[in-house]
Order: C-alpha cells, then sequence, then structure tokens
C-alpha cells in the first residue's frame, strides 16, 4: 500500500513538472507580429499659414480741444453715431491770468489810440470842410482813424477769446469740441467737471473723444519671418473672429511691412489686410482674430498620411505590401504638405496598401 502511494506522488509530480515546461515554453514564445495597412486616396491639399492679430477701423482720430478749462457738458456717448462737425462738448474756459491781463492791456490801449484817433478825425475833418487842408492831408488822418478803429475791434475779440472762447466777428466758438469725420463714438475719456489741456506746439492735449470709420476695417497681424517670403498684396485671407461665431470673413492683404522686429526670439513682420465687411454682422474695434493665408493648394492629388513616411538619409520611402504580412521598400517624390496629409508625386499608386510603421 505504501509503494502504491509513493509511485502516485511520484506520478503526479512528473505530470507537475512537464506542464510546468510545457507552460513556461509556450509563454516564451512571443506572438507573431500582424501589421497594419493603410492606402493612399486623393484629396484636396492646403498649405496655408496663420497669422495673428486684431480687427481695427483704419480711420480713427483723437478729437481734442482748442482750449483749456473744464468740461462743462458732454453731448454723446461711446457708440452713438455721428456727423462731421457735430458738436460733442463744451468747455468751461478758464482764462489763463497772464493772457487775460495782457489782452486787457492791449485792449485799453486800443482805446486810447481810438478816442485820439477819433478827435483828431473830427478836427482834420472840420478844417478839410473850411478848406485849410487838402484831400490828400485829410485823407491821412481818415486812414488812421480805419486803421485804429479795426485795432479796437481785433482787441476787443482777442479779449473775448480769451475769456470765453468766442470770437464775435467769426461768430465761432472755440470752446465747442466738434467731431471732424463722420463715423462712431468709440470712447469718450473725460467726464463732465475734468480738466483739460489744450493741444499746441508744446502740449499734445487732453483727448475728449475717440472717432473712427466703422465702415472700413482692417486686419493688423504678424507672420513668421519663415513665411513672409511667400506672401504677396492682393493675397485672400480667411478671418476667423472668436467673438462672432458664423462664417470666416475674407480680407485682402494689402501691406507687407519691410521690417521686422523680434518677439520673444523670433523675427515677426507685420501685416494689413482689408477687410469684407458681411451684411448684418457687425464688427466691434479690437476684436481678435486669426488669418488663414494660403500659400500654395492641389486639388484632387494623390496624397497619404504624413504618419506613414519613413526617411533614410534625408530620402522618404513607404514599404508598400507584395504579399501576405510581406512588404518591399519604395522610395517616393513629395510634393507639399498641410501638416497631416501629403501630396505624392512618384513611387507609389492608389491601390497599394502602405505598411504602418511601429
Amino acid at each position: 500500500m505504501k509503494k502504491v502511494i509513493l509511485s502516485l506522488l511520484g506520478i503526479i509530480c512528473v505530470i507537475l513538472f512537464i506542464g510546468t515546461i510545457v507552460f513556461l515554453y509556450n509563454k516564451s514564445q512571443e506572438p507573431p507580429v500582424i501589421y497594419q495597412t493603410a492606402s493612399p486616396f486623393e484629396t484636396d491639399i492646403i498649405k496655408k499659414t496663420i497669422a495673428t492679430g486684431s480687427i481695427t477701423p483704419r480711420k480713427e482720430v483723437e478729437i481734442k480741444s482748442q482750449v483749456s478749462g473744464i468740461v462743462e457738458k458732454i453731448y454723446v456717448e461711446a457708440g452713438n453715431p455721428i456727423g462731421n462737425g457735430e458738436v460733442i462738448a463744451k468747455i468751461r474756459i478758464i482764462p489763463d491770468i497772464e493772457r487775460l491781463n495782457n489782452a486787457e492791456s492791449l485792449l485799453e490801449t486800443a482805446r486810447i489810440n481810438f478816442e485820439d484817433s477819433q478827435r483828431e478825425k473830427k478836427r482834420q475833418e472840420q478844417l478839410f470842410g473850411e478848406k485849410i487842408i487838402s484831400e490828400v492831408e485829410y485823407n491821412k488822418y481818415l486812414l488812421d482813424y480805419k486803421l485804429k478803429q479795426e485795432a479796437l475791434t481785433s482787441a476787443e475779440s482777442n479779449l473775448a477769446i480769451v475769456r470765453e472762447g468766442a470770437s464775435k466777428k467769426s461768430g465761432k466758438t472755440s470752446n465747442l469740441v466738434s467731431a471732424t469725420l463722420d463715423g462712431l463714438i468709440l470712447d469718450i475719456p473725460v467726464k463732465e467737471g475734468t480738466f483739460i489741456t489744450e493741444t499746441n506746439n508744446f502740449n499734445a492735449g487732453t483727448t475728449i473723444a475717440f472717432i473712427a470709420n466703422m465702415q472700413d476695417m482692417i486686419f493688423e497681424g504678424r507672420v513668421d519671418e519663415s513665411e513672409v517670403g511667400k506672401l504677396h498684396e492682393g493675397m485672400q485671407l480667411l478671418l476667423n473672429i472668436g467673438a462672432i461665431e458664423s462664417e470666416p470673413f475674407t480680407a485682402e492683404l494689402e501691406y507687407i511691412s519691410p521690417k521686422g522686429y523680434d518677439d520673444q526670439g523670433t523675427i515677426k513682420f507685420q501685416i494689413r489686410a482689408s477687410v469684407n465687411l458681411q451684411e448684418g454682422t457687425f464688427i466691434r474695434a479690437g476684436f481678435s482674430a486669426n488669418a488663414d493665408i494660403v500659400l500654395d493648394k492641389r486639388e484632387n492629388v494623390l496624397a497619404l498620411n504624413e504618419g506613414l513616411l519613413q526617411f533614410d538619409n534625408g530620402q522618404p520611402y513607404v514599404e508598400v505590401q507584395v504579399g501576405e504580412q510581406k512588404f518591399e521598400r519604395r522610395d517616393i517624390k513629395l510634393g507639399i504638405s498641410d501638416g497631416i496629409n501629403i501630396e505624392v508625386l512618384d513611387g507609389i499608386t492608389l491601390q497599394d496598401k502602405i505598411k504602418k510603421p511601429m
């Protein structure tokens, strides 16, 4: 009985040993590699670059005051349409003490001279009437009288302008700030009660309002130096404006800067394009936009995914299936690429199956 039990245990151990050997052997065998394939296809290849930038009005002006003072009244607000010559604001003038004193002094001097000339004119007029002096002599005093009268009028107008900004002679008021073009009020950076300074040769002056023609918009963007040589004026752009969920706007490239600038270590060039506005869509000044610029285009050409390409010392090639899991190398000639698909000029056909690299 004991021998039988020992025999059974021995048989079981042998079976377990053989089973372990078989299991480890099978586990060590790698499964055969099955290569996936893909086929070429016909499609349109569009090579393009992207320029980032913003939409701005072509004509945007800053409206400034001709006089210093305090903003007394603002007649418009941002977003209002406005016509050329319409009043934007009224300025309450605070006269400069020195200019006021000079103007008053000039007026007083002009008045004294005029009154003296007036008395002399009357005296000479009487002498002329009595035939004591000639007409030529009398005309000299008459001319002097008219000149002194004009000087008095000019001094009065000058004082009125210094005090109130209004000229009696011309009827124009310099303390009224008016628009200089038809357009839209973009912004009014001042409020009623704000002190402002006039614009002159030594001072830019305080801006009262920004006005722009919103019917003539441009795209101002920048492109990398590696792409700028492929651009030319007249190229069509597709503008994608993030704030407007609609079809892309079209634009025409009209300017490429001849000089680049450094942008975090890379050279960029400014470009400008005229935007074709869509009826019923309002573009606000300052909207950010991306412009797709088509550099080259091929229609209905043989292409394949760039992930199928392999390279040998710069020579592109693919592996074409010639049998069941059998492949041969084919050198190919490439055309343009859109970054995903690439044009194939020679080397394969539409019926070939290309091995996907592992």
